[in-house]
């Protein structure tokens, strides 16, 4: 399964579960939506085949908000779809908190290919990356988003390395564009180390620039432990993946990603070190498996998460 699949349209069975209380809102006046509690825990989505039925779900199943991920509709976002994707979230009374996209493809998940296909860094997919998150930066700002993510790459260790200046003008270039449209830019973490990812912050030099912390990846990819990158990005962090994995032991393959709590992230270390820090943006549950598999391995997330983060914050 494609790594960035979450979330899908499930079931009818899934749905159905939830058709009572949309109904409910159907027949009604748009609720207020509530400011959004510090650490709240949220969830990502991606498929939208059926916006309301996805949106319906991320509601139905207790959360406040949503992290987008809408590469499937790269080359295709509308003034139309933005005032679609308003008026679903009124209606189920949530927040976006930030829109991503990776593409476009070619996109290779793994240590052999990846450094060569995924994110700014390899400088034949670079112009159509960065139209990409222009793209994804101007739908966001319709939808009154303040965060646009992705995955920058492979980003050399060595900044005198001939791919390390073209990546951070690269990276540069979204950076300002996101800031010219009132957003933050944020990289997500996993292909680089915490120090390269700081390094290349301070080179880019522009307040836009921030992290999108994904605990799980640090590992995945073999780069760093969660609880460590936090003490190196600091501040920086804007945004939260909750996920949760091993380490590689395969040179060719990723980590394995697993249910939040059976893997090596000690999210309570990491909840108490960003509060610590003044963290207050959401908390985004990823959990990369498909159907009525990951619908019930997300309410478990959810319970599991939002009991760590009570603790910390009191």
């Amino acid at each position: 399964m494609d790594r960035r699949t979450f979330l899908g349209v499930a079931s009818a069975a899934i749905l159905a579960e939830g058709l009572h209380s949309a109904s409910a809102l159907a027949g009604s006046a748009p609720a207020p939506v509530k400011p959004l509690k510090p650490m709240a825990v949220g969830l990502m989505v991606n498929r939208f085949s059926a916006p309301e039925a996805t949106f319906r779900r991320v509601h139905d199943m207790g959360f406040s908000n949503c992290f987008l991920s809408l590469d499937s509709y790269l080359n295709g976002f509308t003034p139309a779809l933005a005032t679609q994707f308003q008026d679903l979230l009124s209606k189920y009374g949530l927040i976006a908190t930030a829109v991503e996209v990776v593409g476009p493809e070619p996109l290779v998940w793994d240590f052999k290919r990846g450094p060569s296909t995924i994110g700014l860094v390899p400088p034949q997919f670079r112009a159509a990356r960065i139209d990409a998150l222009r793209q994804a930066s101007d739908f966001a700002k319709l939808l009154g988003v303040s965060l646009v993510q992705t995955h920058c790459g492979f980003i050399p260790e060595d900044p005198a390395d001939a791919l390390y200046a073209g990546t951070v003008d690269a990276v540069r270039t979204v950076a300002e564009h996101c800031q010219g449209n009132g957003q933050q830019f944020l990289m997500e973490t996993g292909q680089e180390t915490p120090t390269t990812m700081s390094r290349i912050i301070h080179d880019v030099a522009l307040p836009s620039l921030g992290v999108g912390l994904d605990t799980a990846n640090l590992i995945l990819y073999g780069k760093a432990n969660p609880v460590d990158a936090v003490d190196i990005l600091g501040t920086h962090i804007r945004s939260i993946h909750a996920k949760d994995g091993h380490w590689p032991t395969d040179p060719g393959k990723l980590g394995e990603e697993v249910l939040i709590g059976k893997g090596l992230v000690d999210f309570r270390q990491v909840f108490t070190k960003l509060h610590r820090l003044g963290y207050t943006g959401a908390v985004t549950i990823e959990r990369e498996t498909s159907g009525p598999q990951q619908i019930e391995d997300v309410r478990q997330e959810k319970i599991y998460l939002e009991r760590i983060i009570h603790e910390v914050t009191g």
